[in-house]
């Protein structure tokens, strides 16, 4: 299938940025669309693409729900491809979109297709439903990966992701009082979305700094 992507930063990027949408909301979404922004203003390249099943919902009635994430698993390797970055392509997505691309990392790392991953706001299990983790694949992960999270994400807050046992290859960004969207409560934290989005870029530009180099 040819898709559309939607692009954010300068062709002439150090590295490239691919980017799958969350369950609920596609590629436009505003809290997408923000981090989207954050990560180009950082000075990378920034693709953002939809699965077939979102791109569905904008010619077909209803709203069916959300295919399980190892459905998705090819439709992410032929965006990949699709892509056809010209510079060092780091994958990732929100949500369930940075899970799918946690699940077929190692085998484009392994292929020397990708340079590294980023989650944003990982689903490390369903809310409200801990013993049901998402974290199997994460063990044993060689693609060197970076998970921006927020510490009162109900899909995982830091007290939960402690226990859990995960590849060395694994870093954290831990964004204070942020929800599954980065959000913090200013008059909790003391931190802005904004805030919490120009963090989220900075290491997010680091990260790719030093797997590029």
């Amino acid at each position: 299938m040819s898709r559309d992507f939607l692009l954010d930063g300068s062709a002439t990027a150090p590295a490239t940025m691919l980017l799958a949408h969350g369950a609920g909301a596609g590629m436009e979404s505003s809290s997408l669309s923000a981090m989207a922004e954050a990560i180009a203003s950082a000075g990378l390249l920034v693709a953002r693409f939809e699965f077939g099943y979102m791109a569905a919902r904008r010619t077909m009635e209803g709203r069916k729900p959300p295919p399980r994430a190892e459905t998705l698993i090819a439709e992410y390797r032929s965006a990949v491809a699709e892509l056809a970055a010209t510079t060092p392509l780091i994958i990732g997505g929100k949500s369930m979109g940075g899970r799918v691309a946690s699940m077929v990392a190692d085998e484009l790392f392994d292929a020397g297709k990708i340079a590294g991953l980023v989650c944003l706001g990982y689903p490390f299990h369903p809310p409200g439903r801990s013993e049901q983790l998402r974290t199997a694949h994460l063990e044993l992960l060689r693609t060197p990966a970076l998970i921006c999270q927020g510490t009162r994400d109900p899909f995982g807050t830091r007290e939960d992701v402690a226990a859990y046992r995960l590849s060395r290859g694994v870093e954290f960004l831990w964004l204070e009082d942020g929800d599954h969207d980065l959000r913090p409560r200013k008059s909790v934290s003391g931190f802005s979305t904004a805030d919490h989005l120009k963090t989220m870029a900075a290491a997010v530009r680091a990260f790719a700094d030093r797997l590029v180099r």
